[in-house]
């Protein structure tokens, strides 16, 4: 038998954060019923994972397709694995992903990722993001994923309405826009949006926060910070970055538990 969960992540409150589907494997699956078990989750993210001699094989794949590198999906799968009584947590599962090694820790209560810093690359235009978005913006930047626009305030991150088609567009993975954050318990404010693999808006975005990281880590000259993703379901995201890597901090929750008859 399969089971299968939805797991709410950087968030302690159910339905809120960002949802993503865990199974939990005993072997490898098929690719194409991967995929089909995603589509049929349908939410931003779902995560296989399957026992290694060392650690888990894992992967991520949204509604349409397989990605390379997902925060949400990893922390979730984390958090499964403990409370399904396969690791305690003093022990760290260690993921064998398309990212290379990928690390989780249960520490004070939070579960912290260990991923790769993703910073910027290159400049680029930020004509079409502009266009794309209906929002100035002041600086943009690139990494092997996604695309990052800043612009100038949290009320123009909070009031973007997007044209998908446009953001779809860009030649890239994603888009980030951010801002600072007018909330002292913040650093910055984001929204993240992925039309070009299926997710138009994800509610809170791991991956995109290795390269928020580094982003606001030299300009405010700090190597500890907190950002809130400003979808409709909201999450928060604690960032600690460590050379080339980046701590990624955050809560967990089940929703719901099934078996898979597909």
């Amino acid at each position: 038998m399969t089971y299968i969960r939805q797991v709410d992540a950087f968030t302690k409150v159910p339905f809120s954060g960002n949802p993503a589907g865990v199974c939990i494997l005993e072997e490898p699956a098929d690719e194409t019923w991967m995929q089909a078990v995603a589509a049929e989750m349908n939410v931003a993210e779902t995560a296989f994972l399957w026992p290694l001699d060392s650690g888990f094989s894992l992967r991520w794949f949204t509604p349409i397709t397989e990605v390379d590198l997902c925060g949400h999906a990893t922390l979730a799968s984390a958090f499964a694995i403990w409370e399904s009584g396969l690791l305690s947590t003093a022990e760290s599962p260690v993921f064998s992903t398309r990212s290379g090694e990928l690390r989780a820790s249960w520490i004070d209560n939070r579960i912290v990722l260990d991923f790769p810093i993703e910073g910027p690359e290159d400049s680029i235009d930020p004509a079409p993001i502009s266009k794309a978005i209906n929002v100035a913006v002041v600086e943009a930047s690139r990494n092997r994923f996604d695309f990052l626009a800043e612009v100038a305030s949290e009320a123009e991150v909070r009031g973007i309405v997007p044209d998908l088609r446009a953001i779809a567009g860009l030649g890239c993975r994603g888009l980030i826009v951010t801002a600072p954050s007018d909330n002292p318990e913040f650093d910055f404010v984001s929204r993240f949006f992925a039309p070009v693999v299926g997710i138009d808006e994800d509610p809170v975005t791991g991956s995109a926060h290795c390269f928020l990281g580094p982003w606001w880590g030299q300009k405010l000259e700090k190597t500890e910070m907190v950002g809130y993703q400003a979808s409709e379901r909201g999450g928060i995201v604690g960032v600690e970055i460590h050379g080339d890597r980046v701590y990624l901090k955050g809560n967990a929750v089940t929703v719901f538990y099934g078996q898979l008859f597909g």
